[in-house]
């Protein structure tokens, strides 16, 4: 089974902490040249520090707001001027919770921006070079929601299930050009906004934490919370020769916790 990516570039989006992190140091460990964007020049500047590079992987980061689509492509378009990009991990971080109903205008237009806007300005700019070279993956990090609305994120539903749709009918256009379009679902995963999640609830219900935690937890089959290299080794996968054939599909990495067949 070839699990090699020595040679290849791959663009992580959000790449400086959480899932995002844990996946492209699961890359670098492939032999993946790794470039982090962010907005965190800080955060950003430590993590490319901890990528592997004992294969001569050479790891770069771009500071860029991933809700700011100019300034997106505009970083995008400078990266293909000076690497040849084969792998792309859109990967943004989730909106506040709350009702559907109580959303604000402003709150569902940010979040399409931030998600759906920045993946598609992203993958126009990489697409043609993985057209070129016959190779390409595109690899979107969204939620578990996209099988089951979950229950107090209504922005998040919504907006996870339209980047599901754009990824499939994205799938549907490239295949046949050695690309391939998937999505991971992540379930509860042991990162800052899951803390920030937990901690909300228990606000509001006026409880401790961990009881918070342990209800949580209860609800999951494996009876734990997801480790973010758990879900970044799943996005590795995808992003080999090994995973060629396998295209525009959407894959839960939850212990178990969506309670769908597919």
């Amino acid at each position: 089974m070839n699990l090699s990516l020595l040679h290849r570039t791959a663009v992580i989006n959000g790449g400086s902490k959480g899932i995002g992190f844990a996946t492209a140091r699961e890359l670098s460990l492939l032999g993946a040249n790794c470039i982090l964007m962010a907005r965190n020049r800080d955060g950003l500047e430590a993590a490319v520090e901890d990528l592997d590079i004992s294969q001569n992987q050479r790891h770069h980061f771009y500071t860029v707001d991933a809700a700011d689509n100019e300034a997106l492509r505009k970083t995008a378009l400078e990266i293909v001027q000076e690497y040849a990009v084969d792998i792309l991990v859109n990967n943004s971080g989730g909106p506040a919770g709350g009702p559907l109903i109580d959303a604000s205008e402003d709150a569902l237009i940010n979040t399409f921006k931030q998600h759906i806007i920045a993946a598609h300005t992203l993958s126009q700019v990489f697409i043609p070079g993985m057209k070129e070279r016959g190779f390409g993956r595109i690899i979107q990090i969204i939620s578990t929601s996209v099988k089951t609305p979950l229950h107090n994120l209504g922005v998040s539903n919504t907006i996870r299930a339209a980047m599901a749709g754009w990824s499939k009918t994205l799938a549907n256009e490239v295949g046949h050009s050695g690309i391939t379009v998937n999505n991971i679902l992540p379930g509860a995963t042991l990162t800052e906004r899951l803390g920030g999640l937990i901690e909300k609830q228990a606000n509001a219900q006026n409880r401790p934490v961990h009881e918070v935690e342990e209800e949580w937890k209860a609800s999951i089959p494996v009876k734990r919370f997801g480790l973010p290299e758990e879900i970044a080794a799943v996005a590795a996968f995808l992003a080999t020769p090994a995973a060629a054939y396998v295209n525009g599909v959407s894959i839960p990495v939850d212990g178990g916790r969506t309670p769908t067949l597919s």
